[in-house]
């Protein structure tokens, strides 16, 4: 499998401020890969970078075999970018915007534009001054899936729509990577990283800190167990791996690392297992692993997890 994104040892600061650590990350063609992190992360210094509008300081960035600085020109035909925030031309339309941002990478595919038009339920002759937030990022949204590309990279793409038109988008990403293509996708709903990601990359203080699949860092991180059993258990606490025990009435609740489970059931067996359930952590739980202490610290804690909020804006 040939990568689509390939960045070693970035590095970029602004004044006193490193927004980039020495970032690394690895985007496989035909993926769909998710880059997550909070505010100030390094997220959208990462996309300007690969996206040709900053330079780094150090490192190695390389998008579809080109340097994004020396061969922006070219790789902007081969790729479409759509931004949190979508600022449009006030005088054109919604379908003017479409056509012209679609030029500017080298052509739309007219059956599928028309599709997205209708899926979006978009009006196209509206001007774009007219258009609510919702709007104007779904002409963005639609000119890039419209696109004859090979990468497109969404950052906080679907900001302003509501559930069923992220549904509608969740399909259109499904059919973009089976057509090969390649998404690199920046997201601050939780829920849509699970669905639509192959891989995720989990971004803090300017350096990747976890990337794989979410089968595999689910294997990294605490399973949360609630057990009933015949007997009282005990012991538990002695265990390695095991966090936040509780018990209450006749039942145990708790995590376990990953590398620990198996030996924690066989231990529970001994008291007799009545009813056992498991809950792999789910990527918001993966986030807090990270970001939990932040989290706390500035008041949000689990309920802002929740909602999805660990954005950046650098």
């Amino acid at each position: 499998m040939t990568t689509a994104i390939d960045v070693t040892g970035l590095v970029k600061t602004f004044g006193q401020t490193r927004a980039l650590n020495g970032l690394n990350l690895h985007v496989e063609t035909g993926e769909v890969h998710g880059f997550l992190g909070p505010n100030g992360a390094g997220k959208s210094t990462t996309i300007r970078v690969l996206l040709g509008l900053l330079r780094s300081d150090s490192g190695r960035a390389v998008v579809l075999d080109g340097d994004p600085w020396t061969d922006a020109v070219a790789l902007h035909k081969r790729l479409a970018y759509v931004p949190g925030d979508v600022e449009l031309w006030p005088n054109l339309t919604g379908g003017e915007a479409i056509d012209l941002l679609g030029r500017l990478r080298g052509g739309l595919n007219e059956a599928r534009r028309e599709e997205l038009i209708e899926r979006f339920a978009l009006d196209p002759s509206k001007k774009g001054r007219t258009y609510s937030k919702g709007n104007r990022q779904k002409v963005a949204i639609i000119s890039a899936l419209a696109s004859d590309v090979e990468l497109l990279i969404l950052d906080e793409p679907t900001a302003g729509l509501d559930p069923l038109m992220e549904t509608v988008f969740q399909d259109f990403i499904r059919q973009a990577k089976a057509e090969g293509r390649t998404v690199l996708l920046s997201s601050h709903i939780l829920a849509q990283v699970e669905k639509l990601c192959d891989k995720i990359s989990i971004i803090r203080q300017g350096e990747v800190v976890q990337s794989g699949t979410l089968t595999e860092m689910r294997h990294l991180t605490r399973t949360t167990v609630e057990v009933e059993t015949a007997e009282p258990a005990s012991g538990l606490e002695e265990l390695p791996g095991i966090h936040d025990l509780e018990a209450q009435n006749g039942r145990l609740r708790f995590a376990v690392d990953g590398e620990h489970l198996d030996g924690v059931v066989r231990q529970l067996t001994r008291f007799g297992i009545r009813a056992l359930t498991s809950h792999p952590p789910t990527l918001e739980e993966l986030m807090l692993r990270h970001y939990g202490d932040e989290l706390q610290s500035n008041g949000s804690g689990r309920h802002a997890a929740s909602r999805g909020k660990a954005g950046e804006t650098t």
